[in-house]
């Protein structure tokens, strides 16, 4: 744990350091003469928001190292959020020139403005076209691969143009070390760009998986089982995800991340179980054995080997946020794991409920407690009824809720899982004792 959050620490530190390096750098040496202050200030945070910008890439690109001591879904999280912040530093940089000088406004006119002004200009309508389509993307119903395909396009197009509108003002770019600086900054941001589009897919493609069945479960979802082919595949924790790639290559940026839901003592062979919720989902079952896939992982940090001195474990499930924890349950009753578990396993009727047979019979293989909660029961069931709630989890969760006496996993749709989070702070669970896998990454 202390290690995990040293590693955070540092990496939140870099973040900081990269942001404000621009800001130094323009504070440093010689100042353009005759420049007002609140225009240096201006310049300042427009270089803060695009240092920004070159970092949003790096927290998409999957750099394991990094992700590690959060988890996927925080960092995403963050990506979306720090998005917002970031356009408001870009925008920060015409408003105060356009507030405190009028004259300003004159280089909205494209006709006559300066070239470095056009660039300018054009950077901030894409970068405004750029999140306008991230935060509307689903009330548009705009295709999620095409949207990928537009946002990686938008992003590159709005980088290099305010980089062009930097290089051609030219103030700040005064002396042989800040010109050296910005090169630096220009060849991190290709470089990211190059392992991101290039290099990564290349990896991918030399490491293809092949489709070994394609089982039909319970709730119009479907188990893919991939073997490795001329490689030994990955090992990864229980309770991770991957990207995965199928109908296409790699370099055609058309992956979707799935939990992986086998054990992870089995190495030989790969697990996802899919619900049929999109365009991409409702073709999994069409995949043919032999099918090449190619499949970008371990990620994410919902998983119960980050915490292996913990003495029970509970899980609370809804729909098909199973399959994460099935990849746990399954992992520990292949290491033969005793410790006690509960499964809270939240679904509209049994019909829907994904790998029902085989839960029932964890207890076989376990020290587990089963609670199934049903939306709607069939007649004369007796066990839980409706939703996951605080006085259902109070009769169900152990009596001992002590800092690291027990971890509590929750995954499921959204609403369940804040419901969850919720009733777990009113029940005196720690917060650092309990864990959230959220899917929504874009």
């Amino acid at each position: 744990m202390k290690k995990r959050f040293l590693q955070g620490f540092f990496w939140i530190s870099i973040y900081i350091l990269i942001t404000l390096a621009p800001l130094l750098t323009l504070m440093a040496g010689p100042r353009p003469a005759g420049r007002e202050l609140w225009r240096d200030l201006s310049v300042g945070l427009g270089f803060c928001g695009f240092a920004m910008v070159g970092l949003q890439f790096v927290l998409t690109a999957r750099f394991k190292v990094i992700k590690s001591p959060y988890g996927s879904d925080i960092v995403y999280f963050f990506h979306r959020q720090i998005s917002l912040v970031t356009f408001a530093l870009i925008a920060a940089h015409p408003l105060m020139l356009f507030i405190f000088d009028p004259q300003y406004l004159n280089l909205l006119n494209l006709a006559t403005a300066p070239w470095a002004a056009r660039f300018g200009v054009a950077a901030i309508i894409l970068f405004m076209a750029l999140i306008s389509l991230s935060i509307w993307r689903k009330k548009i119903r705009f295709e999620y691969d095409q949207w990928r395909i537009w946002h990686g396009i938008l992003a590159i197009a709005a980088l290099t143009l305010a980089l062009v509108h930097i290089e051609l003002r030219g103030y700040y770019l005064n002396t042989l070390w800040k010109q050296l600086f910005w090169g630096i900054y220009g060849a991190l941001w290709v470089g990211v760009l190059a392992w991101v589009r290039v290099i990564k897919p290349f990896l991918l493609l030399r490491k293809p998986y092949l489709v070994e069945d394609v089982i039909s479960e319970r709730g119009n979802t479907w188990t893919i089982i991939l073997r490795p082919v001329n490689h030994d595949g990955f090992r990864f924790q229980p309770g991770q995800f991957s990207w995965i790639t199928a109908w296409n290559s790699p370099f055609q940026d058309h992956e979707h991340p799935f939990s992986i839901s086998s054990s992870a003592e089995q190495t030989s062979q790969l697990a996802f179980t899919i619900k049929e919720l999109g365009d991409f989902t409702r073709r999994i079952k069409d995949l043919t054995r032999g099918q090449r896939i190619y499949v970008d992982g371990p990620f994410g940090s919902f998983s119960i080997d980050r915490h292996p001195n913990s003495k029970e474990f509970v899980f609370i499930a809804g729909g098909i946020g199973i399959t994460p924890m099935m990849s746990m349950l399954r992992t520990l009753a292949d290491r033969r794991d005793l410790r006690p578990l509960t499964l809270v396993y939240a679904n509209k009727n049994l019909e829907t409920a994904t790998f029902l047979e085989e839960i029932d019979e964890l207890p076989q293989r376990l020290n587990i407690k089963i609670v199934h909660v049903l939306e709607s029961p069939p007649e004369g069931w007796n066990g839980e009824k409706g939703f996951v709630t605080t006085e259902m989890l109070k009769r169900i969760l152990p009596e001992k809720r002590d800092l690291n006496a027990m971890e509590v996993f929750n995954c499921g749709p959204g609403p369940m899982m804040d419901a969850v989070e919720k009733a777990l702070i009113q029940l005196g669970v720690p917060m650092g004792d309990f864990h959230s896998e959220r899917f929504d990454l874009v």
